[in-house]
């Protein structure tokens, strides 16, 4: 099995976490609304920016092997959650350059093969360890 991530979260009092995602510094709070101080994005924010930047990634890489150039990506995310608990994520992806409808269509189809989108909807198991 190959190691795709290690990521380590800490906390001394309150919400606030301090995130160390390899050599990048991260942070993770709740708004003020909620207890938190509102010193970083919620972990769901975390979430879905993950989502959001593998699928613009994914995208360009994609185009790049093609040969075509799709300017200014914007993603943009939305989680709700109905009022039985069923989680709902929306994703609306806009390029900068004029496509084809056949380059959309095959987009579309890589969108929804991207690493992060398979893991999401297929759900992952978790292995906790108190120590």
């Amino acid at each position: 099995m190959a190691r795709i991530a290690i990521t380590a979260v800490d906390s001394e009092t309150g919400y606030a976490q301090r995130i160390k995602a390899g050599l990048h510094d991260l942070k993770a709070d709740e708004p003020v609304s909620a207890g938190g101080t509102n010193t970083g994005p919620t972990p769901y924010a975390l979430l879905l920016a993950a989502l959001g930047a593998c699928t613009s990634i994914t995208l360009r890489m994609y185009a790049e092997r093609k040969g075509w150039r799709l300017g200014h990506i914007h993603v943009e995310l939305r989680h709700d959650k109905s009022d039985d608990g069923a989680d709902r994520i929306e994703r609306e992806i806009r390029f900068a350059a004029p496509l084809t409808e056949d380059q959309r269509r095959l987009l579309a189809e890589v969108v929804e093969r991207t690493p992060l989108t398979k893991t999401i909807k297929a759900g992952s198991p978790i292995q906790t360890r108190l120590l």
